[in-house]
């Protein structure tokens, strides 16, 4: 038996969708994530869930954020920490490239303001 004989190893939508989520929410200024529209769109999207949207071809990952901010950060700062950690994290946990990391700002969580 030879060490070079490897099996394949695949990645669910959802593993690639967990790992953008949690990767975007550990950074400072992001309170939660916000629902993504539905529509036709999503019925054809794998990897869609509750503020994040995942496409992934020939071995990179295309991501759409949905963030709902805090109060009294610098949005352009917050949000290109989100693109580095979540880029980062894809490349890192899964081995895949990141293609694009898209951040959408729905909304800012005021003082008192949260459901």
């Amino acid at each position: 038996m030879t060490d070079d004989t490897q099996g394949k190893t695949t990645v669910s939508p959802e593993v690639l969708t967990t790992i953008a989520s949690l990767a975007a929410l550990e950074v400072p200024g992001v309170s939660r994530l916000a629902p993504v529209s539905g529509g036709v769109n999503r019925l054809f999207r794998r990897g869609a869930s509750d503020g994040v949207r995942i496409e992934a071809k020939d071995n990179t990952v295309y991501t759409d954020l949905f963030l709902i901010l805090k109060e009294g950060v610098n949005i352009r700062e917050v949000s290109r920490n989100v693109q580095a950690n979540v880029a980062r994290s894809i490349q890192e946990m899964v081995g895949m490239e990141a293609g694009e990391v898209n951040v959408h700002i729905e909304d800012i969580d005021f003082e008192g303001n949260e459901a």
